[in-house]
């Protein structure tokens, strides 16, 4: 009972506007990033004390750190939901940061509850908008809603065009509903950012496999195998390359 009212407490404290946030919130997030064990702990304690939904972010990043991505995203519910309650704009990052933690767990359908409170709102811009378009469609790819993941990834064009990641699925999901034309520019942007990412080399392959392009997929699977030796997607790529009687080790 005792913790639980500490808890409570810490929920009616006041957050900082934006910009203005305590030093220990500093201090928090860099234990967070540079040793999460540490910044967990330190979160914990702090939320107790009254740290709000300061310290539920910082603990969400500090799991995210360690990989604890249900752990992450419950952390982040917490303070998006808090920060609601306070009728603060940031609930709407934290909604974000809550999807892609899930994203990472593989809640499809928990990540897109999430990512659609993060875009309710209307409050995110630039690249923030994009990065949550962007995870939103991956959940709708899981989904099988291909038309709806199109339109997201479009939008998150728009915002995040210096992400690879983007122009990579926007990409693969051309290839998968067969605009090869689409697929070929996408993958281009892709190859433009991040050449040395072994799943763009990767989707690069299956998109020049799939328009007849030997020369262009053995070069790319190539690329993956020298990027990635040993890793799946190493094996996908050699896989991939025995349907031209590939022979390489």
């Amino acid at each position: 009972m005792f913790f639980f009212l500490l808890s409570l407490q810490a929920a009616t404290v006041a957050a900082p506007p934006a910009g203005q946030e305590p030093p220990r919130y500093a201090e928090c997030m860099d234990l967070a990033t540079g040793d999460p064990s540490q910044g967990a702990a330190a979160a914990a304690k702090w939320r107790v004390e009254g740290g709000g939904m300061l310290a539920r972010q910082c603990l969400g990043v500090a799991y995210a750190n360690q990989k604890r991505w249900p752990s992450a995203a419950a952390a982040f519910e917490e303070a998006a939901r808090e920060a609601e309650n306070a009728h603060d704009v940031r609930s709407a990052n934290y909604w974000a940061q809550a999807g892609n933690a899930w994203l990472a767990a593989g809640e499809h359908v928990k990540a897109r509850a999430a990512l659609d409170a993060a875009l309710a709102g209307g409050h995110l811009r630039g690249l923030a908008l994009g990065e949550a378009r962007l995870d939103r469609a991956r959940t709708l790819v899981a989904a099988g809603d291909t038309e709806g993941a199109r339109s997201d990834l479009d939008r998150a064009l728009a915002d995040a065009k210096a992400d690879p990641l983007a122009w990579l699925l926007s990409a693969t999901l051309a290839r998968r509903q067969g605009d090869l034309q689409r697929a070929k520019t996408d993958i281009a942007e892709a190859l433009r950012r991040a050449a040395d990412d072994p799943q763009v080399q990767l989707e690069a392959g299956n998109i020049a496999a799939s328009a007849g392009d030997e020369a262009g997929a053995r070069a790319a699977w190539g690329q993956v195998m020298t990027l990635a030796p040993g890793s799946p997607m190493a094996e996908s790529a050699r896989n991939a390359l025995a349907q031209f009687g590939a022979t390489e080790k």
